[in-house]
């Protein structure tokens, strides 16, 4: 009989097991006990824009849920390049997260050197919301419906301005591709975050302003807007008698304002997957989706998987129409 032969594994292939074993129960124990204090949000924009009106309802109802305080942090500037940045140097812990509409997407390509990579800085927790973006005018100008609003630009070409969020925000690249489709010559006039943008335009200093739905809705609903298009592909329940410019007759056309929630790369798998059961929770609460679909939003149950694809499909998309049409941060 031959002897019997014993197996051994190496010492580093142990210290290696034990490693991962001992890394996945304690990632497994912080996930247990988060939050155990206040969770941080910071949005990249002016308070009063559509990030800032559902990072507000909609970590309302998650801090209730957890019974921990979420605080939200406004931090405008760089055409949200700034916020972005800080999130991304912030402590992987989830008590930093970044709520950020498509300049999350939008930005790598548009900026030179934007300060960081939508897809390798950030772990991607959800994509809760989007809503289309809206054409309005003041009550002032001259244009009842966007048939009329196209005959009066055409007719005095160079004449008016238009307000965005800012340069390469998704209505500042939906109103460029306006203007190609129709031939429009109207200037862009950048601000910063959507909420300076309509003020601009309720105050009649710009005529013209293409805005995310939400903050326009009780402007426009309260007569103190005018609004003449929408750019998604179906009219918007909360405003259900503005047409969609393929109705009137822009073909090939769509552009919707997402709103991404992401971690700082690093972040434990288990927290990330907890943050995403926590917002799918908050956003099933039919008070708060009632709310959200009121005000202009569509609501999305993605996954952390499904939101980093998300992201890098939009990164590409966007990519191309900046590229295509030349566009430069001002």
């Amino acid at each position: 009989m031959k002897p019997s032969m014993k197996r051994y594994l190496p010492p580093s292939l142990i210290h290696t097991f034990l490693s991962l074993l001992l890394l996945g129960s304690c990632a497994f124990a912080q996930a247990q006990n988060y939050p155990n204090r206040p969770i941080k949000v910071v949005i990249p924009f002016a308070p009063g824009g559509p990030s800032d009106i559902v990072g507000r309802v909609l970590m309302q109802q998650m801090s209730e849920n957890l019974n921990t305080p979420i605080i939200i942090e406004n931090k405008p500037g760089g055409g949200s390049n700034i916020g972005i940045q800080q999130v991304a140097k912030s402590a992987p812990d989830g008590y930093t997260l970044l709520l950020v509409s498509s300049t999350f997407v939008i930005n790598p390509t548009l900026y030179p050197n934007p300060g960081f990579d939508a897809n390798k800085d950030f772990a991607a927790v959800a994509l809760p919301v989007s809503s289309p973006n809206v054409l309005v005018v003041n009550p002032n100008f001259p244009a009842k419906d966007i048939k009329e609003f196209f005959a009066v630009v055409k007719a005095a070409p160079g004449k008016y301005d238009y307000a965005s969020p800012g340069a390469g925000t998704g209505p500042h690249l939906s109103a460029e591709l306006l203007k190609l489709k129709m031939n429009l010559d109207i200037a862009h006039i950048p601000y910063n975050g959507g909420g300076p943008a309509l003020q601009a335009v309720l105050g009649n200093q710009v005529p013209i302003g293409l805005s995310a739905l939400p903050p326009a809705v009780p402007q426009v609903k309260g007569g103190a807007l005018r609004a003449l298009a929408v750019t998604s592909t179906t009219r918007s329940p909360s405003l259900p008698d503005v047409p969609t410019l393929k109705e009137s007759g822009v073909t090939d056309f769509e552009g919707d304002t997402l709103q991404f929630i992401v971690a700082p790369a690093g972040t434990p798998t288990a927290i990330v997957q907890k943050l995403n059961r926590e917002i799918t929770k908050a956003l099933d609460n039919p008070e708060l989706k009632s709310k959200l679909i009121g005000m202009g939003y569509l609501t999305y149950n993605y996954t952390p998987e499904q939101t980093t694809q998300k992201v890098k499909v939009e990164v590409d998309k966007w990519a191309k129409v900046i590229q295509s049409r030349n566009i430069k941060p001002d």
